[in-house]
């Protein structure tokens, strides 16, 4: 049961937005260097790939597809992982710098995740602009202070006490747009966290209840969360940070030898489709790699030691779910046959 905010009408911006199917890849060799991420060339890349997405003449009149002055903009940013692999810092400057150039006031730019702790190991606090406003919608466990108690995705699935999942507050009452900036990584789980899982899991709160040794739900509750209103209709773009990508350990993981520069951003206001791409990337890096597919299921590679997980890349916790992205797109939040997904990809020197 998914108990949403009644809309008098839901935007035609909101997922899978005004480009069902399309996903532009932005691939730059300088991107990044000794794992320092090029904020100029990130802005170069960002700049190509939303003229590319629109098909607009300007980045100006791209990013007015989608933000006007009057918006309140939630910027979701994955700080899990950090600091290994966590949104780029980088390219969440570039993102506030063009809401700007959108005359839209730092004190209407929100940056937020679940976990104020997260955060604070990503150093957002010190590496953001100063008058941006960032939130950690939870100060610790059992906090729901933060959140809409009248929009919330019911569900049992281990008999746990609490059955609910509630949406943020911020989210249901405070924005008026998000922009979604996921990363490029596997999950123990989901089999990746790409936009729809950063964006649901990263939203509503008493989440993680759906799996357990060895079994998980997150196929189809990803796509459940992220249909509820009023989330579906403001999140109405994703820039995927693939600078970094993790082929094993997410999402939690350190070990710089499951961490590969990607040197790519992904564009689109598909989440479906820009997932089914995540998972095809991280899929072709395992095969280089002969190891198993996120897809396999057998109970040879199951571990309850997470040591052994993050450091064993033929060993997993959980029978992955990446049918999650398929299932999402059943629910019409966007594109998950790759033969009919627009792909298009430049590639900058």
């Amino acid at each position: 049961l998914v108990h949403g905010a009644p809309l008098e009408k839901p935007s035609p911006l909101g997922m899978p937005g005004l480009f069902p199917g399309r996903v532009v890849e932005v691939f730059d060799p300088n991107s990044i260097a000794a794992n320092r991420v090029s904020q100029p060339v990130i802005r170069r890349m960002l700049e190509a790939g939303m003229k590319q997405l629109t098909g607009e003449s300007s980045a100006e009149a791209a990013w007015r597809r989608f933000v006007d002055p009057a918006d309140v903009v939630g910027i979701k940013i994955n700080p899990s992982g950090a600091p290994a692999c966590c949104s780029s810092p980088e390219i969440v400057r570039e993102v506030i710098r063009a809401l700007e150039g959108m005359n839209i006031p730092r004190r209407n730019i929100i940056v937020y995740d679940r976990y104020s702790y997260e955060i604070d190991l990503g150093s957002y606090q010190a590496l953001l602009p100063t008058g941006i406003r960032i939130v950690g919608i939870e100060n610790g466990a059992f906090d729901v202070s933060g959140y809409d108690m009248q929009v919330y995705a019911q569900a049992d699935f281990f008999g746990e006490w609490e059955t609910r999942s509630y949406l943020a507050d911020i989210v249901s009452r405070g924005f008026t747009k998000i922009i979604n900036i996921p990363t490029c990584k596997d999950h123990s789980a989901s089999g990746v966290t790409g936009c729809l899982k950063n964006l649901g899991y990263g939203s509503f709160n008493n989440v993680a209840r759906t799996h357990e040794a060895h079994y998980t739900y997150t196929d189809p509750f990803i796509g459940k969360l992220c249909s509820a209103e009023p989330l579906r209709s403001k999140s109405v773009l994703h820039i995927m940070d693939g600078m970094r990508m993790v082929w094993h350990g997410g999402p939690l993981t350190q070990v710089q030898d499951f961490i590969l520069p990607g040197k790519t951003l992904c564009l689109g206001t598909d989440p479906v489709a820009m997932d089914t791409v995540e998972l095809e990337t991280i899929e072709k890096i395992r095969r280089e790699h002969g190891v198993p597919s996120v897809w396999d299921h057998d109970a040879k590679s199951l571990t309850a030691d997470e040591n052994e997980y993050y450091h064993d890349p033929r060993k997993n916790l959980f029978y992955r779910q990446p049918g999650h992205i398929a299932s999402a797109g059943k629910l019409g939040l966007g594109v998950w046959d790759p033969a009919k997904i627009d792909r298009r990809r430049i590639e900058l020197t």
